[in-house]
This record gives structure tokens, sequence and C-alpha cells, in this order.
């Protein structure tokens, strides 16, 4: 009896070393990308000026941190970048529920063939890269592009409309443009959970006389509801990350004001004013903001669904 216990541990420890050597590289290659990396934020603390090593560079201990507090100019700067970075961060997680219910209405569509060509349709702006979207943009709705010309050519203006050399609607504008091109992809996690949505639900409430939209509504939505509360904690804890490469390809003179969302100041500041140390203090509070953000949506879940999400 004593040896077959033994025999069991064992092989549970045996069985246990090969999980562990299957997500080993995983792990790995998490330390590598996303902690070793980290050991940059030790340039916030001194006054660092390429090419000069770091270790020849004068140590400034929290210079720069009290700086971005005592410097009115940069307050107001980095209040509004702010502004912007929440606002088109927030606009964003407004839009969240679009995928799910794109992912639906794609779900009811009966001609497999124009099913498959819609999905594929609005898929393949996710692997288009921004400058070629700005690209598309610029044809598009510059005061020369197609969609002026047009609208000139029937008579209904007089004058090119400014859509992408102005700051009216900014934010919204960036949204769009994420949304277009995030739509068809964002929708593909929600198909695969409506498939896997077991069937003898919808069964269930056509017997008691539901119709196709009563078990949406009643049905599918629920069902899919876990899926959105983890993409949404993805997205909060995101909330800062809004990304450079839109935002960059977009700016110009006209918009500089409401587009430059807290990842663009960065590198304006870093790369633009060679300021590399400053632009990397900014960094980390931004990156101890988002690790806030992302306890509080798991506090959220935890008290709304009963399920912690980490």
């Amino acid at each position: 009896m004593q040896g077959s216990s033994k025999g069991g541990r064992h092989r549970r420890i045996s069985h246990g070393f090969k999980l562990w050597l299957l997500v080993s590289p995983f792990l790995l290659l998490c330390v590598l990308s996303n902690y070793i990396p980290l050991f940059g934020w030790i340039y916030a603390f001194f006054d660092y000026q390429p090419p000069i090593p770091l270790s020849e560079s004068k140590f400034v201990g929290l210079q720069w941190f009290e700086m971005l507090v005592r410097n009115p100019a940069q307050m107001r700067t980095i209040g509004q970048v702010l502004v912007n970075t929440f606002a088109i961060s927030g606009l964003n997680i407004l839009t969240t529920f679009f995928p799910m219910i794109f992912a639906i209405a794609l779900n009811e569509i009966r001609a497999k063939w124009f099913k498959n060509l819609v999905q594929t349709l609005t898929t393949l702006p996710n692997f288009i890269s921004w400058v070629l979207v700005y690209s598309i943009a610029f044809a598009m709705f510059s005061s020369n592009g197609m969609v002026n010309d047009l609208l000139q050519n029937i008579h209904l203006i007089a004058h090119p409309i400014k859509f992408l050399d102005s700051d009216s609607y900014t934010w919204i504008k960036m949204v769009l443009w994420n949304l277009w091109k995030t739509l068809g992809w964002g929708s593909i996690l929600y198909l695969a959970g409506i498939s896997g949505i077991d069937q003898e639900l919808y069964e269930a409430a056509e017997v008691d006389g539901a119709n196709r939209f009563q078990q949406i509504i009643h049905v599918t939505i629920p069902q899919l509801m876990p899926t959105y509360f983890v993409l949404l904690m993805m997205a909060v804890s995101n909330f800062l990350n809004n990304g450079m490469d839109q935002f960059f390809v977009f700016q110009n003179a006209f918009n500089a004001q409401h587009i430059q969302v807290l990842d663009l100041y960065v590198y304006n500041i870093g790369m633009g004013q060679n300021s590399l140390s400053l632009a990397t203090a900014i960094s980390m509070l931004k990156s101890l903001v988002s690790v806030v953000l992302l306890f509080s949506v798991n506090w959220l879940s935890k008290h709304t669904r009963g399920e912690s999400i980490i």
C-alpha cells in the first residue's frame, strides 16, 4: 500500500515536471520580452544623453519626476495629453461591444459564401499597417481626394471639406478608424464562442416560444458575456496604451493638440526633444496606472460576476 502511494506521488511529480517543461519556453519568452526590458527604467534616475554610456551619466534621482509636478507648462501639456488619452481610450472601451454585435449578426447570415466574404473583407484591415491605412485615408479624404472630388462634381459642396487637416472631432475620427481596422478581427473570438454554445439551449428557448431575436437576447448574449468581460479587462488594463503608430501617421500641425496621446507624447519627448530620461519617467508612471486599472477591473468582475479574472 505504501509502495503504491509512493508510485502515485512519483507519477504526479513526473507529470507536473513534463507540464512545466511544456510551459517553460513561454515563461522564458515572457521574461525576456516583458520583464528584462524593465531594467531600462533605471534611465529615469539619470541625466542620460546618448551616446554617452549610462555609467558616465549624472545620477539625478527623482529630478525628472519632480519636474513633471513642479513645471506648470509641463503639467498643462501632460494634462491635455491625459485628457486625449482618457477620451480616446474611453471611447474605444465604449465601442468594445461592437465586435460582439457584429459577430452575432454575422452568425445569422444563412448564405455561407456571403458570410465568408463579409468576414474576410472585415478581417483584412487588421493586417494592414497604419501607414497604409493613412495612405488610403489620404487618397479618399484629403482636399483633393476621391470623396471631395465626388462631392464637388455633384455640386453638394463648393469647397473641399478638411477631413484630415483639421482639429474637428479628432477623437471620434481616431476611434472610427480603429474600429474599422479591428472590427472583423475582434469578432473572431465571439464567433468561436457562439459555435461553442450548447444547441439544446436554443432548442429549449424555441420550445418556450422564443423567436430568433429573443434567443439572441436570452441565450447568445448571456453565453458570450464571460468572453466580453475578459476582453473588457484586457482593454481596460491597456487603457493608457493607445499605441503610437496610428496617431503618429495621422498627426499634423492642425490636430496636434487633440491627437497627442501618452504613447505619442513619450515618443515626441524621447526622440523629438532628445530627453530619453524624462520620457522613461513618464512611461513608468503610465505602467503603474495601468496596473492599478487592471486590478480595478478584476475587482469589478469579482463583485459583479462572482468570478475573479486574474
